[in-house]
């Protein structure tokens, strides 16, 4: 058997990253993303400092808002629909996740729609359940441009998605569907697991358990996105035993510098949209 295909997706984020410099070139402004950052979660702060360095490298606005962990879900909201009526604001993204006492899916509903670059929310879900999308969530939408741009083809394909977030899971189900995929979902209630598995000719694995999916698990040809980040000892591992399961793949992504990348990519990208959408109404 040929050596695995190693989805590159920081290649693939670079040839986006290509594509957005010239939109932004053609633009008459310059568009800005406000991110809010509540409390000082280390993960958190890492996320943002990366997406606020590449807004400057793509000559972008990026501006993070930090706000104390204490702060009310009124006083929070607030701050959201200031910036909503803001029209030097095209994008706002809430940093998750958000304190235990903050109601993340009240905050996230605040926001205005057309400047919902995360694709959180209800009318965004609707959209992309529709087959009519806006705003696609990032690591979802990057997994489509990963498989496009290795030539992947999904048309047809018996796509297995492990893990039903609403940013990751469910996204990336009705995605798959979208591109007219038969599509399964695995979560920790499915019965006969291995097999689901065993079936799929493009598996997505989203579960956050590393290393959790082995080399028996899969069939040989099978492509193979990891979209799982564990830290143990040191070390980012993914939820599949790349080292294994590539023996057995026709193309696998690797962790770090599969997914992740392109999540960046795509907010970028959702950014430009809303930039533009934004103009268009006004």
């Amino acid at each position: 058997m040929n050596p695995s295909v190693i989805l590159d997706g920081k290649a693939v984020a670079q040839s986006i990253y290509q594509k957005i410099l010239l939109e932004v070139s053609l633009l008459s402004f310059v568009p800005k993303i406000v991110f809010i950052r509540v409390g000082e979660d280390p993960a958190s702060q890492s996320y943002v400092r990366s997406k606020e360095k590449r807004c400057l490298e793509l000559g972008l606005r990026g501006e993070t808002i930090v706000l104390s962990e204490a702060i009310s879900q009124d006083e929070l909201i607030e701050k959201i629909f200031n910036f909503n009526r803001d029209k030097d604001v095209n994008g706002i993204l809430i940093q998750l996740p958000l304190p235990k006492h903050l109601n993340k899916t009240k905050v996230l509903q605040s926001i205005d729609p057309l400047k919902d670059v995360d694709g959180l929310h209800p009318e965004n879900s609707g959209l992309l359940l529709q087959g009519k999308p806006r705003f696609v969530p990032c690591t979802p939408a990057g997994i489509v441009e990963i498989l496009n741009f290795y030539k992947v083809s999904i048309q047809g394909k018996r796509v297995v998605v492990m893990g039903r977030s609403e940013i990751v899971g469910r996204p990336m189900a009705q995605l798959m569907l979208n591109h007219h995929a038969t599509v399964t979902v695995c979560h920790s209630k499915t019965e006969n697991l291995m097999e689901e598995l065993k079936r799929a000719q493009i598996l997505i694995a989203a579960i956050g358990k590393p290393q959790f999916v082995k080399a028996e698990m899969v069939s040989a040809g099978v492509t193979v996105v990891d979209v799982g980040i564990n830290r143990v000892d040191g070390k980012i591992l993914g939820d599949v035993d790349f080292e294994g399961v590539k023996e057995k793949a026709f193309a696998i992504s690797p962790v770090p510098g599969g997914v992740g990348p392109m999540t960046i990519a795509m907010l970028m990208k959702n950014l430009i949209i809303a930039a533009t959408l934004q103009s268009k109404k006004t």
